[in-house]
């Protein structure tokens, strides 16, 4: 079992102890669940009134809440991103050791850096380069001349096609299909006739990708994500997609071929982006929104409307369809009022 005292967390997150310094901490979990050998956390003062009902053994929180816990406690500005640090420290996830697989297939000019793990059913390409420490997981496939930087994580079942250029530290989760095709075509009379996708797939550093994401490869140039990108479940990034550094994208989002995302975007769970179109830096899209046109300054933007009853529903959506022909009446008043001035 892994233990830290009160102290030694800390230090780790830089915060300022207020309490017990040899406390015993065994694990990290939420207000409602922690016992008295756990620390948990308060990020968001809505949530305060959980401090007089917890077990735990200290809680991480900002110092304006400071007042609101009388018991062992770590102040720090931001309470999350400590979360985030001391969880570090208790994640149980096991770690592969260095060493190849009996079972793996791996090309003769295939380049493998020093302790990598390669695990069983592997496929490794020709050409293909793996970085130093790397863990590539169980029937994961990795085409030819395709390569991962060092300290990289590649979960079990991963595809990973040929041309594709992953950085290092690279977190990709199972089910993940990186360099697949463009969706291409040319219309022949009728007839669909397949454009060939030549281009490959660039990914920066620290860029971690959830289960089932698809990344497609350029039809010309290559598909891009930037250092330290964020990918949530069951995303689609199509063809020749441009994705800026920092930016994180949650779950079910669909980007179109050719669409630009600038630095440090917020992209919400379902949100549709159509292509060739460009969002500058900054910009955060809420949950279930579409972007249809270019955004040129950052901001929060939002469409669609939000869930109300059914009957409700009904009921403004008459309305809506009346919107044309209240429109023309309307310019139609305005008209002859106009008149009346005369």
């Amino acid at each position: 079992m892994t233990s830290y005292t009160l102290e030694k967390l800390a230090q780790h997150i830089g915060g300022e102890l207020q309490g017990a310094a040899d406390c015993p901490i065994e694990g990290i979990t939420s207000l409602a669940q922690a016992g008295p050998k756990q620390i948990s956390f308060l990020s968001d003062s809505k949530l305060r009134s959980e401090l007089a009902s917890t077990h735990a053994a200290a809680v991480i929180l900002s110092p304006d809440d400071a007042a609101a816990y009388a018991g062992n406690k770590i102040l720090i500005a931001n309470p999350y991103l400590a979360f985030a640090q001391v969880a570090a420290l208790f994640d149980r996830r096991p770690i592969p050791s260095p060493g190849i697989h009996e079972s793996a297939s791996i090309a003769k000019d295939a380049e493998l850096g020093e302790n990598v793990s390669i695990g069983p059913f592997v496929t490794i390409g020709n050409g293909a380069r793996i970085g130093a420490g790397s863990v590539i997981g169980p029937n994961t496939s990795i085409g030819n001349d395709s390569e991962i930087g060092e300290d990289s994580q590649i979960a079990a079942g991963v595809q990973i096609y040929h041309g594709v250029r992953i950085g290092n530290r690279a977190i990709i989760h199972s089910g993940v299909v990186i360099g697949s095709d463009g969706f291409g075509f040319a219309n022949d009379q009728g007839r669909w006739i397949k454009i060939p996708q030549i281009g490959g797939v660039e990914i920066g550093d620290d860029v971690e990708i959830g289960a089932n994401t698809t990344i497609d490869r350029g039809a010309l140039e290559n598909t891009r994500i930037g250092n330290g990108v964020k990918m949530d479940n069951q995303i689609q990034v199509a063809h020749n997609v441009q994705i800026g550094e920092h930016t994180a994208i949650a779950g079910c989002v669909g980007i179109a071929g050719s669409a630009k995302i600038g630095r440090f975007c917020g992209i919400g769970g379902g949100a549709g982006i159509l292509g060739h179109l460009e969002i500058t830096d900054g910009v955060q899209v809420t949950a279930m929104s579409l972007v249809t046109k270019s955004i040129k300054d950052p901001g929060v933007y939002s469409s669609g409307t939000s869930v109300e009853p059914s009957k409700q529903w009904h009921k403004n959506y008459a309305r809506f369809r009346q919107l044309d022909e209240m429109a023309r009446r309307i310019k139609t008043l305005e008209q002859r009022l106009e008149k009346n001035k005369e």
